[in-house]
């Protein structure tokens, strides 16, 4: 019996076998790393624009409420209450930060 030549056993070269396996290793490479990766990257550029978005909205609405108190209210905050219409918008910006704040925590805890 003659012994089976290379071409007819199927079996490739070494320095075949060294360049499938590299390619083997970057796709699996890059369907486990860079493809979620990606993916990832979008949700946080989306959710950094929303936070922008919603940063720049309550910013208007806080100028809003103060031009509302400054223009609104007549005589009421004028002379030495001339301060109490920045006061109102600081601490109404406050408390809706904290209950923001308190139920972000809530629905954490509740998940």
């Amino acid at each position: 019996m003659s012994a089976p030549s290379s071409s007819d056993s199927g079996a490739t070269s070494v320095p075949q076998l060294i360049l499938e396996l590299r390619e083997l290793v970057v796709a699996y490479f890059r369907q486990e790393a860079i493809d979620p990766i990606k993916s990832l990257g979008r949700y946080v550029v989306f959710g950094l624009v929303g936070a922008l978005l919603l940063g720049l909205g309550v910013v208007l609405l806080g100028v809003g409420a103060l031009r509302t108190l400054q223009a609104e209210t007549g005589s009421t905050f004028r002379g030495d209450w001339s301060w109490a219409p920045y006061g109102i918008v600081f601490v109404a910006l406050l408390v809706g930060g904290a209950l923001t704040w308190k139920a972000r925590g809530w629905r954490r805890a509740r998940a």
